[in-house]
């Protein structure tokens, strides 16, 4: 199993193109200014020495060495011992709405965003459970399947948009029969599903299977997102920020539905939650599951991994040793020559 010990230091590679467009716009300012000096042919003559392309050379491997050097401070891991390991835990499945209602503003900056932050926050106090992941609109989608990979969760909880959804609406009976199917047959006490949602547009069988899956052994926890005053739903309409209008060119107003969602955690067994609590729904939340009976599960996982970070330090620090000693001016073997020409 490959992995990074330090994943979050790779989001410091977004550096390398941004400071490469930035070497691209200090070169291109330079050779204006020098043709605002002179002809640029006069020049190369008056300075026989400089060199076009070095500059480019020198900053290409500082760039790659900022590169090398930032994935071995994330440290990337090879497992190289596997072991059987025995731990309790329960199954929870998050599903969550990415319905084009979901876009509304009336709490910022987006019901989306709230909700993922949220999630990624609640997937932290969940560790040691195994997570899985729906996404629903007008159907259900199996994101991500029971699992211990806490990273992957929270990278698909950041993704998650109302694009991914080809058809709308807010199928919250797919969301719990797509988790019933997803849970082990054997699994008849130790399964959870938190549904976040507007609850806007539901389908009208959600409660009775929240009934018949709570008979099953399912305790499902509701978490409403968004105001019962509403917002409207923006979108880009010829490049400009509108609203999505109906019919007759009024914009639609998409409210929150805390009702539904009550009867819907009601139903289920469980409890209903508004956003707008924040960190008490976490708190809340960990102390209702922590109510529930855990199962033994043995697994097999790597308990030791190998580190390759010097490999990467090493090759960026010879990079740095390189630029060094690559002077500004032409070598004698490539003087009267240019590599960029096309002749």
């Amino acid at each position: 199993m490959f992995r990074f010990e330090n994943e979050y230091f790779l989001y410091a590679l977004f550096m390398v193109p941004l400071l490469l467009a930035l070497f691209g716009g200090v070169m291109w300012w330079r050779k204006r200014k020098l043709k605002q000096l002179g002809n640029l042919k006069l020049l190369d003559r008056l300075t026989p020495q400089y060199s076009r392309y070095k500059h480019w050379t020198k900053s290409i491997l500082i760039l790659l060495s900022l590169g090398f050097l930032i994935i071995g401070w994330a440290n990337p891991q090879w497992g190289t011992k596997k072991e059987k390991v025995k731990r309790k835990s329960i199954d929870v499945f998050l599903a969550m709405d990415i319905s084009n209602s979901m876009l509304a503003e009336d709490i910022a900056p987006s019901r989306m965003e709230r909700t993922r932050n949220f999630t990624v926050k609640l997937i932290d106090q969940l560790k040691g459970e195994r997570i899985g992941l729906i996404l629903f609109a007008g159907n259900a989608y199996l994101q991500m399947p029971l699992t211990t990979d806490y990273a992957a969760a929270e990278l698909f909880v950041r993704s998650a948009n109302p694009s991914q959804a080809p058809a709308q609406g807010t199928a919250i009976s797919e969301a719990i029969d797509l988790a019933e199917q997803s849970f082990s047959e054997d699994n008849k006490q130790h399964k959870v599903l938190i549904v976040l949602s507007d609850g806007e547009n539901h389908d009208e069988e959600a409660l009775e299977r929240a009934q018949s899956a709570a008979a099953n052994g399912l305790l499902i926890f509701a978490i409403g997102v968004g105001t019962p005053n509403g917002g409207y739903i923006p979108q880009a309409i010829g490049g400009r920020r509108d609203f999505k209008r109906d019919s007759e060119g009024a914009p639609i107003m998409t409210r929150l539905n805390e009702q539904m969602l009550a009867d819907l955690a009601s139903a289920g067994n469980g409890s209903y939650f508004n956003l707008a609590e924040g960190e008490k729904i976490v708190d809340a939340l960990k102390t209702s599951l922590d109510r529930v009976e855990k199962r033994e599960l043995e697994q097999r996982s790597f308990s030791e991994f190998e580190s390759y970070f010097q490999y990467f330090i090493g090759i960026g620090l010879l990079l740095l040793i390189v630029e060094f000693l690559i002077p500004y001016t032409r070598s004698g073997i490539l003087a009267g020559k240019d590599l960029f020409s096309s002749n």
